[in-house]
């Protein structure tokens, strides 16, 4: 059957295939999104928040306002006693933390320090209800971030919402790293300090929360609208530029509570579409030929060889209403395709309405194949018709500029603005979810409209001001990213596949033959025994642990694909343990488990939202489990989405369910995140927690940026896909994912020689630096262009080599401060507002400007150069672009030269940046090669930067700290190094000295040569040269003996 279902496939042609958006749902098809876009529902909601039940939890404080609200409340808990008794149960003093997890269990993170409940007042509810209500809290927390938790009043005795609905705060958030704010005061309606924010007027129906890190620091405050409700976010210390964030100003705040089917409680019939018959091709049609199988598009194979065609069938099949009714089909089952989600717990969806005044430039929510800054979605000028979807697909050649899902997804928006800096809100809901994006012009700002399909309300509201301040605060929320292995950040060679170990070796030879870097060559799907992962085919590779120690002697490290989808082969190892202890997902029952389809077949999905299944998995990695496996083995996951070939959108139905009982509509989007941190945790597991994990994922979540690298997964060779590779990118850094690269020559179709060197010169100053093509494509290794473009692609490669230790230091830093490696201008530049919408040029770290040529036939290139700093050419070192004061927060457009041979990349003035110059085949034996450093003056005759050291490869730099950061700085008259040594190298520093050698330092535009140059400490002369290169002044010391371990002082005598 096997060989017979690999025949199929070899006579499908991909050239002929491209995405098919009509197995995509739009907002239109999805009931929940289309129930309550455009305010369609919103006569159901109208909250407002009740002053009477307001109580303020600061330890050991209690307002007297708030304690007479509390008196009032207990008197009227006879009238609403079930929803006192949860709210008391939950928030009073007194309450033990052990109380409150009885109650909502999985919640973690500082507690409340505001709760009261929010009413519905709407004339008519969604469940029909005239005492509709939901708990509110606020969480003041350190560092001005802010968390509001919107839930149903759990533990409401034989309520349908009696239990706490399903949130996963342990799989995502950092919650040991989220403290309470130091102080906080709550100003109740009415009183003198909400009168002077809003006036006497509407100072009863606002209160206000003011909280902070200290007394004595200008902190945060938010103001409180009674009703309808709504929420604004202030900084203190600039009151008068308005709110930074809005939460509910525009009335778009829906809580679908949970009701029981036949008490829906509207008075209205609900119409639930025919039950559709199951067959087994997914459109429900009985099939006249033999199924052998499914491709990735979901279209069946069959056995003739012969492939099923896409019918045509109505987009828009519900009913056609008008603004002023309700939509009520899809609440209780829907389908699509043929596909039905049963919905068992009928609708559960969440929205709200989230504001950004003074803000004209928003950008997040990865990933979507468009530019960095989000288009408008709806309203006037509106760029997409439909809104950005977050629901993690696996999308076959994905098309471009499009709202639609792809692989991963973060529900972060950042908003950058003159008037209100750096802002953002974290929506965190795992499950499916459409965001509006919307100009407002009341408030010369923008608005977002988030719809979810279940979860609760729990925004995370980040101050900023500063793109620093945000992305600290944001890695408080979700984890700082853990620093890579070196050699995971050189050249990856890929192809589905490398055949067999000859065809390794004649690519590895050729890499060693031309001098050509690279560190890990990659085996795709083929090399298994019939796609079961851990395994090898023993007829193409019956000897794997000698190939990887073969490329391993010689400085290269090789990486497997292992997916999560799991052949249904009781002679498998993996299949038939796990199948023994119980790990699988389960059908919409709970009961048998779930059979998909994926690239062996029949497919099982262990469930790694369990603690213990995620144990298991990594225990798999262990040297003795995997055969044929060596410490220089890594990972690939892909099909994480997760994939399923046969199901709705090619993945799983919404109504499966985890060992929990929790359905996957609840965290279909954490999936991929859990899969790749426990193959992470098993690369770790099997060195005995020594060595750093290297795990590739192609789906994503908040918080993926703690488990390793992603890629944007399946392009193509076209120059279109080159082009958006940048702004993708730069949209996942955003997110704070900083390890992400796109395939170098695009995964689909043929690369010329042309778009191929350009995509190589792209890459090299991307995170995450890989080559990869489909088995259809011809083969594109670096030499088969012929030589002439394998040099400049080895150029390009050497390039990415040189700067190894920068790309270090990068992400070193981002690890400490949660910075991107790859920045927006905007990150670097928040004050200067013509580059905020910039995604075609970028800043890797603070001090390389990278403009990639993503266009054939271009000779020359215009960059927007920031007049704030000084540029310098980082190959000619020419000065490109001068600086002044009178020029702050501008921007000078230059062209530049850009032929074939050239990546315009060029240096800030007043950064020193590290390389390594001696010509290596691979990061490996490059570890005790010599520094060379650039100094790029500012107007000052200024310059700084750092370089960070450790051993490239173990955790011993956290364990044992064992690290060395040099700190360099320059003056016109002075260079100096500052160390800070790890206690783990302190006293082996002096030794390692001559392992971390600079060699040589190029300083650029300095006003006059120097007659001499002093190593202070031993008053001795070193050698230099000064010369003017492209008009630009050089100095260059060459030999100057001295190390990146050890403090020096260079004096300039003139």
């Amino acid at each position: 059957m096997q060989t017979g279902f690999l025949f199929v496939l070899a006579l499908v042609s991909i050239g002929a295939l491209a995405v098919d958006q009509s197995k995509f749902r739009t907002c239109d098809q999805t009931s929940f999104c289309r129930r309550h876009r455009h305010q369609h529902s919103q006569v159901l909601y109208d909250y407002a928040l009740d002053k009477d039940t307001v109580k303020f939890h600061i330890p050991g404080e209690l307002s007297e306002a708030a304690a007479g609200a509390a008196a009032a409340a207990e008197n009227a808990k006879d009238e609403q006693s079930g929803m006192w008794q949860s709210l008391s149960n939950r928030i009073l003093g007194g309450s033990k933390a052990s109380d409150e997890n009885a109650k909502d269990p999985y919640v973690r993170g500082p507690p409340p320090t505001v709760t009261a409940i929010l009413r519905n007042t709407a004339p008519e509810t969604s469940t029909g209800s005239k005492t509709e209500h939901l708990e509110w809290s606020v969480h003041a927390m350190a560092d001005g971030l802010v968390r509001m938790r919107i839930t149903e009043p759990y533990q409401t005795p034989n309520a349908p919402y009696e239990k706490a609905r399903v949130t996963y705060d342990e799989l995502v958030l950092s919650s040991d790293s989220m403290a309470p704010a130091g102080h906080a005061q709550l100003f109740p309606a009415g009183v003198e300090k909400v009168q002077e924010l809003v006036g006497e007027a509407h100072a009863d129906n606002h209160m206000a929360l003011q909280y902070g890190d200290s007394h004595d620091v200008p902190g945060m405050l938010l103001l409180i609208r009674l009703q309808p409700f709504a929420a604004f976010l202030y900084r203190e210390s600039d009151m008068s530029a308005g709110p930074i964030v809005s939460v509910g100003e525009k009335d778009m705040f829906h809580f679908e509570i949970r009701r029981h089917k036949d008490d829906d409680g509207s008075g209205n019939e609900i119409e639930e579409p025919e039950e559709e018959k199951e067959a087994a091709d997914q459109y429900g049609d009985t099939p006249e030929k033999e199924i052998v199988g499914y491709w990735e598009d979901g279209l069946a194979i069959y056995a003739d060889g012969t492939r099923e065609e896409r019918k045509v069938e109505e987009t828009d099949t519900h009913r056609k209403l008008t603004e002023d009714q309700l939509d009520r089909e899809g609440m209780w089952e829907e389908s699509f395709q043929g596909h039905p989600d049963s919905k068992p717990f009928g609708p559960m969806s969440v929205g709200m309405d989230i504001g950004f005044p003074g803000s004209k430039h928003l950008f997040g929510l990865p990933e979507h194949a468009s530019s960095n800054k989000l288009k408008t979605t709806t309203g006037p000028g509106q760029e997409y018709s439909d809104p950005y979807r977050l629901y993690n697909l696996d999308v076959f050649e994905y098309d471009l500029d499009v709202p639609m899902s792809l692989y991963g997804a973060v529900p972060l928006i950042i908003s950058q603005s003159l008037a209100t800096g750096t802002a953002g809100a974290f929506w965190f809901n795992p499950s499916e979810t459409f965001v509006d994006i919307m100009d407002d012009e009341t408030n010369n700002g923008q608005a977002t409209h988030w719809i979810s399909e279940s979860g609760i309300v729990d925004l995370f509201l980040i101050p900023g001001p500063t793109p620093q301040d945000f992305y600290r605060q944001y890695a408080t929320l979700t984890g700082k990213m853990p620093l890579p292995p070196m050699f995971s950040l050189g050249y990856h060679q890929c192809r589905w596949n490398y055949k067999d170990e000859a065809d390794v070796y004649n690519v590895h030879g050729k890499f060693e033959e031309l001098d050509y870097p690279y560190d890990v060559l990659w085996l795709d799907i083929e090399h298994t025994d019939g796609k079961r992962y851990f395994t090898w085919d023993d007829r193409l590779f019956k000897h794997p642990k000698e190939m990887q120690e073969k490329l391993w002697s010689e400085g290269r490290r090789m990486v497997t694909i292992i997916d999560p989808h799991v052949k249904r082969d009781n002679k498998y190892y993996i299949h038939k343990e796990a199948t023994a202890k119980g790990l699988y997902i389960k059908n919409s029952d709970g009961k048998a488990d779930f059979d998909g389809w994926c690239w062996p077949g029949a497919s099982s999905y262990l469930d790694f939202t369990a603690e213990h299944v995620r144990s298991w998995w990594a225990d798999q990695f262990s040297y003795d489990r995997y055969k044929g496996s060596t410490p220089s083995l890594f990972t690939w996951n892909d099909m994480n989405e997760f994939s399923v070939f046969n199901g709705p959108e090619v993945t799983a139905k919404k109504d499966l369910r985890n060992l929990r009982g929790d359905e996957h509509r609840e965290w279909h989007n954490l999936y991929g995140m859990l899969f790749h941190r426990a193959t992470g945790e098993g690369q770790i597991r099997r060195s005995g927690n020594n060595a750093r994990p290297f795990v590739l994922s192609r789906s994503f979540f908040a918080g993926s940026q703690k488990y390793g690298a992603i890629w944007t997964g399946d392009n193509a060779a076209e120059w279109s896909h080159l082009e958006i590779a940048s702004p993708m990118l730069l949209s996942m850094n955003a997110a704070a994912l900083s390890f992400v690269g796109a395939d170098v020559g695009g995964f689909f179709g043929n690369t010329d020689a042309e778009l191929m060197t350009r995509w190589m010169q792209a890459g090299a100053y991307t995170p995450f630096f890989r080559g990869h093509a489909h088995h259809d494509s011809k083969r594109r290794e670096p030499w088969v262009f012929g030589d002439e473009v394998m040099v400049r692609l080895r150029k390009a490669a050497m390039a990415r080599y040189a700067l190894l230790p920068h790309w270090y230091d990068l992400f070193h830093e981002a690890g400490v401060t949660g910075m991107p490696v790859m920045r927006s201008m905007w990150m670097q530049y928040p004050n200067t507002e013509s580059l905020f919408g910039v995604d075609d040029q970028y800043m890797v770290g603070a001090d390389l400007l990278v403009k990639p040529v993503t266009a054939p036939n271009v000779q020359e290139t215009v960059v927007k150069f920031p007049s704030d700093d000084k540029w310098y050419d980082a190959e000619t070192f020419a000065l490109v672009s001068g600086s002044g004061q009178q020029q702050q927060h501008k921007v000078s457009e230059i062209v530049v030269p850009s032929d074939i041979d050239t990546i315009p990349v060029f240096q800030r003035g007043g950064s020193i940046i590290p390389r390594k110059l001696w010509l290596r085949r691979s990061s490996e034996m490059m570890k005790t090669d010599p520094y060379t450093l650039y100094v790029a003056l500012d107007d000052d005759q200024s310059a700084s930067g750092f370089l960070y050291m450790d051993d490239e490869e173990t955790f011993q730099h956290v364990a044992a700290d064992e690290f060395a950061k040099a700190h360099f700085s320059f003056s016109k008259t002075t260079m100096t190094s500052k160390v800070e040594l790890g206690v783990g190298w302190v006293t082996s520093a002096s030794t390692m000295a001559s392992l971390r050698m600079v060699e040589r330092i190029v300083i650029m535009g300095l006003d006059q040569s120097p007659k001499s140059i002093v190593v202070s400490d031993e008053a001795r002369l070193v050698e230099f040269a000064s010369y003017v290169a492209n008009g630009t002044s050089i100095v260059v010391i060459r030999k100057p003996e001295i190390s990146a371990m050890l403090e020096w002082s260079l004096d300039f005598l003139y």
